[in-house]
């Protein structure tokens, strides 16, 4: 038989919308805002870097940076991120979500800015410290993956949770086209204030030593978004369910939960302690044959979809000058390739990217996380197909509108689609002891996969051409549709319903359990 739920629980679950969710999602999203911003904006400096510290007397061509330098760069923070995933996964279900959360967000304030003062004159020096500290600021950023995830489910009421969770992460998009604004502003006040010519034209004078001053700036204003948020995220209190379901303090959580949702809420003691079972380990056979399929099935999801997905992102710039959208590095100065390269990358983030996230917060709670997932998957694939297989057609200059087009729509479907349920998905259906642990073990396997782009694309573009990646792309996708069909449905449900919790130990299924086995709705194996 199904356990009675607690009052507090409940109350979370069939509460109406109001402020404070609003607010939790501001406080939350400007995490993920920062993160997307630092992650990403090193795609848009990478080339100022190279020509600055890699420039070859001489050269017919502008300096770059060698393809190991650029995929450490490109890659270090993910490296960093992956790490932090699984450690402040681990550390939030130990100690409480509300007492790593600040912790997270001042790591990531203090590496933000110290990757923009990496020091030295050389580029080894430079290089070794912008590495180092882009580590350690993914390493934060990993942090936030989790926590972020998990306070947010267990603020949200059942109803509306997937739109919450999706909004939060949506902030994503507005960070990544913050980065491309900031980017085109900045490269536009040096390139009115210092003009140079092109490579071709002058060599020396389309480099000068003040547009070492553009990367640091662009670099160091992730960290205004997160520091303007720390008080609130030191204001937020514990999430209910973690205190109740793991600390234990019914009093406590009625009191926290009476204040966010001003109603007086029970504290039932008692009925914690007279609950049992279910207390199985993340290495536990139980675990195993309840969630293990669960488990499988999001970490696969999200290390196949970013593997395609930050291919994508950090390397668009790439294929952009393949096609020759952007024009050929020599013809243009170091701070006009800056402005080029973040417009056209803020240009697919407007019509693309943000609309993507935002359309999967309106429809994720109507048509489900699945349903979304498997759509995303699908397009994803097909048109990484309809770009790959006819490339030559679209290197011809009066198809690149067409490329743009087709390209714009894989980040669409990528947003409106498995970048935002794979992040959902993991905060709804594990136990709330293991719920941040299990989301940070998922979000480390999407790192994973980001590595395996940053890292795999760089060298893959070099020797065996776009044309090729680009299906190696598409197949990836492909994968990703199949194991999708390993996750289940979290729509409408509590998160004690989906992770077991309302079940006694060796007990019948709950009700909607129950009722979800005899109408056959889909789900993977338990």
């Amino acid at each position: 038989m199904a356990k009675e739920q607690l009052d507090v629980l409940n109350a979370l679950d069939v509460a109406k919308t109001q402020w404070y969710h609003f607010t939790a999602i501001v406080i939350a999203g400007m995490g993920f805002f920062t993160d997307a911003y630092d992650l990403f904006c090193i795609s848009l400096v990478t080339k100022l870097i190279g020509r600055i510290y890699y420039q070859q007397p001489g050269a017919a061509e502008p300096g770059s940076l060698p393809s190991n330098v650029s995929a450490a760069v490109n890659g270090v923070a993910f490296c960093g991120t992956l790490t932090g995933q699984l450690f402040f996964g681990w550390l939030g279900d130990k100690l409480g979500r509300k007492r790593v959360y600040g912790m997270v967000l001042m790591v990531m304030v203090i590496c933000s800015v110290a990757s923009g003062l990496s020091f030295g004159r050389d580029a080894k020096a430079v290089i070794s410290t912008l590495c180092f500290f882009r580590f350690w600021l993914g390493f934060g950023i990993g942090g936030d993956y989790p926590l972020s995830a998990t306070i947010m489910s267990e603020y949200a009421n059942k109803k509306t949770r997937g739109a919450f969770i999706a909004a939060v992460f949506a902030m994503q998009g507005f960070g990544i086209l913050a980065g491309g604004m900031v980017a085109i502003i900045v490269s536009a006040a040096f390139k009115h204030n210092f003009p140079a010519p092109s490579y071709e034209a002058d060599a020396a004078a389309s480099i000068f030593p003040q547009a070492d001053y553009v990367w640091r700036i662009i670099l160091m204003f992730g960290a205004l978004p997160a520091l303007l948020t720390y008080y609130w995220r030191a204001k937020m209190p514990e999430t209910a369910r973690y205190t109740a379901l793991v600390a234990k303090n019914a009093k406590q959580a009625a009191a926290d939960m009476s204040k966010v949702l001003q109603v007086e809420v029970e504290a039932e003691q008692e009925k914690i302690e007279q609950q049992g079972g279910n207390d199985f380990g993340l290495f536990s056979k139980d675990f195993l044959s309840r969630h293990g399929w669960h488990l499988l099935g999001t970490t696969s999801t999200w290390f196949l979809l970013d593997i395609a997905f930050y291919s994508q992102n950090l390397f668009q710039k790439d294929i952009f000058s393949a096609i020759g959208w952007i024009p050929k590095a020599k013809t243009m100065s170091a701070l006009e390739e800056v402005f080029k390269i973040a417009r056209a990358q803020t240009l697919i983030a407007l019509c693309s990217t943000v609309p993507g996230y935002w359309f999967t917060v309106a429809f994720i709670d109507r048509i489900g996380r699945f349903t979304i997932q498997i759509m995303g998957f699908f397009f994803m694939t097909v048109f990484m197909f309809a770009l790959a297989i006819p490339y030559q057609h679209w290197t011809l200059r009066e198809n690149r509108v067409g490329f743009v087009v087709i390209y714009s729509l894989t980040f669409f479907f990528a947003n409106f689609g498995p970048n935002a349920t794979t992040f959902v998905v993991p905060a709804e259906i594990f136990p709330a002891r293991l719920r941040s642990t299990c989301h940070g073990i998922s979000a480390a396997a999407g790192k994973a996969g980001a590595i395996v782009g940053a890292f795999g694309f760089q060298y893959a573009e070099k020797g065996i051409g776009v044309r090729n990646s680009l299906i190696i792309l598409g197949v990836v996708n492909f994968l990703g549709l199949l194991f999708t069909f390993l996750v289940p449905e979290s729509k409408g449900r509590s998160l004690e319903d989906l992770s077991g919790e309302a079940e006694q130990e060796n007990a019948a299924p709950s009700e909607s359990r129950q009722q979800e086995i005899e109408s056959g709705t889909r789900t993977a194996p338990v």
